[in-house]
């Protein structure tokens, strides 16, 4: 109670500052420069700090403008630029920020964009939802919308749609490729119009659908297991544990099918391997005729590849089986073996009756 009778005393003896602040004009706008708010009539609610800050609002509201010539064209709602010509040709985009000397400088109807840091999204015009963080994020996109760059010159060559790029120079190259994930710094830089590319920590290269990770290649892993991928692009590990299976049974004669598959040697085609290296396998179309549980198929239920892993198991009950084959085999022969020494020792101990027989007949 004390605190506050001390708090309004003072109010009342203080009305305000002094000299009192300027700038405040009707409907709750604020213009502080040269021709800032100049030609403002029924907007409300704007802030203009600058040279010719907000110079062309007539009628919108809401909009923030600091640094000479931001938002100096604008004639839309809820902007708010921030720098030396930030926003400064925008005219009926809404819902932008920009955060740094002339970012979004070019944008005239683009909406929802992001842009923090100097020549943010400088080139845009009409892209809109973009998001650019970091010196020259984005700098030449134009029409490109949905974008998200996040570090200095990330995206900064990009006119595509739908990319992400997190790093220094992630997806610098990127010019007209869309659905692209680049992450890490100079991710993607071999990047250029492809699109669906996903680049972890490498270059990556020009090639629609198509992903690439760093450190894994040359990489040793003591005791691990390998990895899977399926059609939809989950990637997992199998597991061995019976904890994790039903119906378990012998293999027994259906590994036998292995006999019927058709080993090949084959060269990938050149827009899949340009160097056309020798390959040996097996072809899934034929496998599938053979059984087609040994196929991995694609989303339209073809076949793609094979379950190389499977043959392997299968390739192992036949070899037991064999092995099995071998080992009676082997018992057999050393008990014929033992019954030969057996007559050969005989033989050895008749023989000299065997002689005396033979000269008097």
């Amino acid at each position: 109670m004390a605190l506050a009778i001390m708090f309004f005393g003072f109010s009342a003896q203080t009305q305000a500052v002094v000299p009192a602040p300027d700038g405040g004009y009707p409907g709750g706008n604020t213009a502080e420069g040269q021709n800032a708010l100049l030609g403002l009539s029924t907007g409300g609610f704007n802030t203009a700090l600058g040279y010719f800050s907000l110079g062309g609002d007539a009628t919108n509201s809401f909009n923030t403008a600091v640094g000479a010539g931001a938002l100096l064209a604008n004639t839309a709602d809820a902007n708010t630029a921030t720098g030396a010509a930030a926003l400064l040709s925008n005219t009926t985009g809404i819902d932008n920020t920009a955060d740094g000397a002339v970012a979004l400088l070019s944008n005239t109807t683009g909406f929802n964009n992001t842009a923090i840091g100097e020549e943010t999204l400088e080139g845009n015009t009409t892209g809109s939802d973009n998001t650019a963080i970091g010196a020259g994020a984005l700098l030449g996109n134009t029409s490109g919308d949905s974008n998200t760059a996040i570090g200095v010159g990330a995206l900064q060559s990009n006119t595509g749609t739908n990319n992400i790029a997190l790093g220094v120079l992630a997806g610098t190259n990127v010019t007209t490729g869309g659905n692209n994930i680049l992450l890490g710094n100079n991710a993607g830089i071999n990047v250029f119009t492809a699109s669906n590319v996903i680049c972890i920590g490498t270059d990556g290269n020009d090639v629609d659908d198509s992903c690439f990770i760093g450190n894994v290649f040359g990489a040793t892993s003591v005791n691990g297991i390998g990895v899977l991928v399926n059609s939809n692009g989950r990637l997992g590990t199998t597991t061995s544990s019976a904890r994790f299976k039903e119906q378990i049974r012998p293999m027994g004669k259906t590994s036998e099918e292995l006999l019927a598959l058709k080993p090949v040697t084959f060269r990938y085609k050149k827009e899949i391997d340009a160097a056309g290296t020798s390959q040996f396998g097996l072809v899934a179309e034929d496998v599938e005729k053979v059984n087609p549980d040994l196929v991995v198929r694609d989303k339209e239920g073809k076949p793609y590849s094979v379950r190389y892993d499977q043959v392997n198991a299968m390739l192992l009950n036949e070899f037991l089986k064999e092995h099995k084959k071998v080992e009676k085999l082997e018992a057999t022969v050393a008990d014929l073996a033992a019954e030969l020494r057996q007559v050969k020792a005989q033989v050895q101990r008749n023989s000299p009756t065997l002689r005396v027989a033979a000269k008097n007949p």
